[in-house]
C-alpha cells in the first residue's frame, strides 16, 4: 500500500466512515490537535529515559496515555450520527476515572505547591509540561467543536483531567530528579521599567 494517495490534494481528508470535509474543519482541527498532544507525549516520554522507578512509571502512564488519545482522536473522526460509531472505543466515563487515578498516585510523591511555577527543570519536566499546553489547546478545540455538532460529552472531561495529569507529572519528573520546580517570581508591575 502506498503512503501518498492523492486525495487530499483538493483540501479535504475523510472521516471515519467517507464523509469528506475541509482539512481545516473544526473536527479536523480537534483530532489533529489531540494528535500533536500524542506526538508531544512521544517526544517526554523519549525524555524519561532513565531506569529510576519514577521515570518506567511515567513512561508506562504516557504508553497509555497515547493509545487512549489514538481511541479520542478516532472518536473525534466519526460523526455522532455515523454508522461506523459501533466500529470505535469512546472515550467513557471509565477513561476520566482511570486518569483521576494516575493524578492521585502522581499527586501522592510530589511536594505539596507552596507557589505558582513555571515550565522546566529536567527535560523530562519541561517536555511534560509542553505536552500539557498542548493538551489544553486540543480541550479548547474539541470545546469549539463541541459549540457547532454533537460530540462525545467525556472528551472535554478527559482532555481536562489528562492536562491535570501532565502537569503532575511533570513536577513529579523534578522530583525524582532532585530538581526543584522552578518558582515564578512576580515582576515589579507595570510601568516600573529601571532606565
Amino acid at each position: 500500500m502506498k503512503l501518498y494517495t492523492r486525495t487530499g490534494d483538493d483540501g479535504t481528508t475523510g472521516l471515519f466512515g467517507g464523509e469528506r470535509v475541509g482539512k481545516d474543519d473544526p473536527r479536523v482541527e480537534a483530532y489533529g490537535t489531540v494528535d500533536e498532544l500524542n506526538a508531544a507525549l512521544g517526544l517526554a516520554a523519549a525524555a524519561c529515559a532513565g531506569d529510576r522507578p519514577g521515570q518506567i512509571r511515567l513512561r508506562e502512564i504516557i504508553g497509555e496515555l497515547q493509545s487512549r488519545l489514538f481511541d479520542l482522536g478516532a472518536d473525534l473522526a466519526t460523526p455522532q450520527d455515523s454508522k461506523q460509531r459501533t466500529k470505535i472505543v469512546p472515550i467513557d466515563a471509565r477513561d476520566v476515572s482511570a486518569v483521576e487515578a494516575w493524578i492521585d498516585e502522581i499527586e501522592a510523591g510530589n511536594e505539596p505547591m507552596r507557589n505558582f511555577i513555571l515550565p522546566g527543570g529536567t527535560e523530562s519536566a519541561a517536555r511534560l509540561h509542553a505536552a500539557r499546553t498542548v493538551c489544553r489547546r486540543a480541550e479548547r478545540r474539541v470545546i469549539s467543536l463541541a459549540r457547532a455538532e454533537p460530540i462525545n460529552e467525556e472528551l472535554v472531561r478527559y482532555l481536562n483531567r489528562v492536562g491535570d495529569l501532565l502537569f503532575a507529572m511533570a513536577r513529579r519528573a523534578n522530583g525524582d530528579a532532585g530538581i526543584e520546580d522552578i518558582p515564578w517570581r512576580q515582576g515589579p508591575g507595570a510601568g516600573s521599567v529601571d532606565k
